[in-house]
């Protein structure tokens, strides 16, 4: 290896002056890259521009409703390549770090990442605080019903009402969480567009149709429970989506651990909703029922309706 630096810079003496930078310096491009794909595995795409001061910067995660940033991040270029991501709406966070050749995390990276979960957190339970007060007020007002007439989307769907009200011109879902604390409220226009409570608690939390019966229906939203409830006399849990499906699941079983339960998933065409529903099914010990036609639900098969449940 020579001992003249300058000849690490150089092609060769005489035929150029301008330098040839060290080949293993990190990449930045090439790092974010990485950083990117790493989320969007996570089921978190993202095409902006990454900001890689260290600091937590949120986002919007494309696919998202209009105006939402459920998504953030942090990153660091310097030292060890290493970062953090989250979807506030799934709960699905990660920390991640450069493959390239870097073994382990400077301890003020590790430190960066664990204060930004620590604010990330006190943040959501601040929203989540803020939509339980909210939402008993509202669930008040709404006006009880008891028939399938009263709107748009129950007779689209071909379902009974199951304890939902009138707010506005929608159909309100109540949300509970294993304590049986209303905390947030899903709101259903006459086309089938849906919503909850700015901010409200969705993770781990649950509308039940029902009493008790020999086993206990887990399924992703209300019209499928409803009908699964109509057809099978059974109780039906729902957990409001796909990602909702495992949380859900761990709470009813820690409720009912000698119930037997399945999970009653969708059959999507992008293969999330048999797939959640199967890894909820081995987590708590349970089974997995999937409809046996892509691109439908169970409001579907036993409705003959199509999938927006």
């Amino acid at each position: 290896m020579p001992r003249n630096r300058n000849a690490l810079l150089t092609k060769g003496a005489g035929v150029t002056d301008k330098p040839h930078f060290n080949t293993y310096a990190p990449n930045h491009s090439a790092i974010e890259q990485l950083f990117r794909q790493a989320m969007q595995a996570a089921g978190i795409p993202y095409s902006g521009e990454f900001m890689a001061d260290g600091h937590l910067h949120r986002f919007h995660i494309e696919g998202h409703r209009k105006g939402t940033k459920n998504g953030a991040y942090t990153l660091h270029l310097d030292g060890c390549p290493s970062g953090y991501f989250q979807d506030y709406k799934t709960g699905v966070s990660q920390t991640w770090r450069s493959g390239n050749g870097y073994q382990s995390m400077p301890h003020t990276n590790v430190k960066q990442i664990s204060e930004a979960k620590l604010l990330r957190d006190a943040e959501q339970r601040m929203k989540h605080a803020a939509a339980a007060i909210k939402a008993p007020p509202i669930w008040n007002r709404s006006k009880p019903i008891t028939e399938q007439s009263k709107h748009a989307y129950l007779v689209n769907k071909r379902i009974q009402p199951h304890g939902a009200r009138l707010y506005k011109g929608a159909l309100v879902i109540p949300i509970y969480n294993q304590s049986d604390e209303l905390v947030n409220l899903q709101f259903i226009n006459p086309k089938g567009e849906k919503r909850f409570l700015s901010g409200g608690r969705k993770r781990g939390c649950f509308r039940i149709i029902g009493g008790l019966s020999q086993r206990i229906l887990i399924c992703e939203g209300f019209a499928t429970g409803a009908s699964l409830f109509e057809a099978s006399g059974q109780r039906v849990v729902v957990a409001f989506d796909a990602g909702n499906l495992l949380p859900v699941a761990k709470n009813i079983r820690e409720l009912a651990p000698d119930t037997e339960i399945i999970l009653c998933g969708d059959n999507d065409l992008s293969g999330i909703g048999q797939t959640k529903a199967r890894e909820a099914a081995l987590a708590i010990g349970g089974k997995a029922l999937i409809p046996a036609t892509p691109g439908t639900d169970w409001n579907d098969v036993l409705t003959g309706g199509s999938q927006n449940a």
